[in-house]
């Protein structure tokens, strides 16, 4: 056994100094077997447990020869003088306890401090989490008007109640409490607050400050509570065009040059969604079957990326303004913006801003909803196809569905029947066509073999 230490005095401890060179040196200190002073070159002194623990063991050296004896171990007990001798005595008599018990003294601080910063961590609130993540997220929007849209969402519906409460804290209860008041009456911007409550604390779970399911998730969870957005009666739409306005509007859109009139009446056309056209590219395109197929997960294409691709037969309108666009070297956007890159959605809002602002200094009452009397917008263009299908054809209604990238029929029917039914389609398109040129007869058309 080796020789015990005498026990120094504090004013001894006090008084050690470094006796010269690069490297700290451990004086013994007694008291407690092994507990030293460390001191460095700087002048600068901690404290240290040297010992020995657990069962005794034979390991083999690199000469071959063998040693038996315990484990060795060299605990850091704080620094002098923040601690002093008598404390540091009584932490090394602690650690050395825990050893003999089989608990590792330096694995406990870590997960200790690790509990901690986790618990911290979970005390961000959701008003910090959706600063952080708005401040990534909003990078991806292409404009101002967008991204002031896309923020204001959240913080006026969601921030009130959320804003002070901790990520961690956030559950079903509490992401209805935001969600009810506009699930029925606003339906379309309960959604996307709905979608973006969602992402902020899948952000704060990915970032370590919120564990467990996400309260605001859909499937399996809200849907078992709030009704399907599809099935909300009076919920929000977008201002759609009169049909009695629509031949009208058309030609004045025709009168319009740009990129941006034609993509526009591209997406009046084809009834589908801005960032369809918007982000569409030429191999999507297939002038000679004269067929648009939309790939899952394409950019702003709405579809989900577990879904089938969509396809859009191409009228003979749709055609002929394909045909006529100009190519941008480089670049393989159907419709791009003069100084490259894709359309903003701005641009196609301001080209039916632009016409309904004409038409009302021309005189007359602009291009508004009936129901609202806000200015019609290029999304409500799909509300004004699918009122002509069911107020002015004989069309099936779910032949339309399909056209608007609906889904239609139970889930068991949609599990069994993915046709797209685009040879069907192709005429009701080319009919659509017809009428925003004003080609159709005033009366209601009825279209033989249409629900074959």
């Amino acid at each position: 056994m080796p020789p015990r230490a005498k026990e120094l005095t504090p004013a001894q401890i006090k008084n050690l100094k470094h006796p010269g060179g690069e490297k700290p040196v451990k004086v013994a200190v007694g008291g407690v077997s092994g507990l030293h002073i460390q001191i460095w070159p700087s002048g600068a002194k901690s404290w240290v447990l040297r010992t020995r623990y657990g069962d005794w063991a034979e390991t083999k050296l690199a000469d071959g020869t063998i040693q038996r004896g315990r484990k060795k171990r060299e605990i850091g007990l704080g620094a002098y003088p923040d601690i002093l001798p008598g404390a540091a005595r009584d932490k090394a008599r602690e650690a050395k306890a825990k050893l003999e018990a089989g608990i590792d003294p330096i694995a406990e601080r870590k997960a200790t401090q690790a509990a901690l910063i986790a618990a911290q961590r979970r005390g961000m609130t959701f008003a910090e989490a959706w600063e952080k993540f708005a401040a990534q997220k909003i990078k991806e929007f292409s404009t101002d008007k967008y991204r002031e849209q896309w923020q204001r969402t959240v913080e006026l519906y969601a921030l009130p109640d959320l804003g002070k409460m901790a990520v961690q804290d956030i559950g079903l209860q509490d992401v209805l409490r935001v969600l009810t008041p506009l699930w029925d009456e606003k339906n379309v911007t309960a959604v996307k607050v709905r979608e973006r409550v969602e992402k902020v604390l899948a952000w704060a779970t990915v970032q370590g400050y919120r564990t467990g399911d996400n309260p605001a998730r859909w499937r399996g969870n809200l849907d078992m509570v709030l009704p399907a957005p599809s099935k909300v009666a009076g919920g929000e739409n977008y201002p759609a065009l009169q049909l009695d306005q629509v031949a009208r509007w058309w030609q004045a859109l025709q009168a319009r040059e740009g990129m941006g009139a034609k993509a526009l009446a591209f997406q009046a056309l084809t009834a589908t969604r801005s960032g369809a056209i918007r982000f569409a590219t030429w191999d999507e395109i297939d002038l000679a079957a004269k067929v648009w197929t939309i790939q899952p997960g394409r950019q702003a294409s709405k579809i989900p990326a577990n879904e089938s691709a969509k396809r859009i037969p191409l009228s003979a309108d749709m055609v002929a303004i394909l045909e006529a666009l100009p190519r941008l070297e480089g670049s393989n956007l159907v419709f791009w913006a003069p100084r490259g890159g894709a359309l903003s959605d701005a641009t196609l809002g301001k080209m039916m801003r632009v016409i309904h602002e004409a038409d009302q200094k021309a005189g007359g009452k602009g291009y508004v909803d009936a129901k609202t009397g806000e200015q019609a917008v290029p999304h409500g263009l799909r509300s004004t196809f699918r009122t002509w299908i069911a107020e002015r054809t004989a069309f099936d209604g779910d032949l339309a569905e399909v056209a608007l990238f609906h889904k239609v029929g139970t889930k068991v029917a949609q599990a069994y029947n993915r046709a797209d039914q685009v040879e069907k389609r192709r005429a009701m398109m080319a009919a659509w066509g017809d009428f925003l040129a004003g080609r159709e007869p005033a009366k209601v058309v009825q279209l033989q073999g249409a629900r074959a």
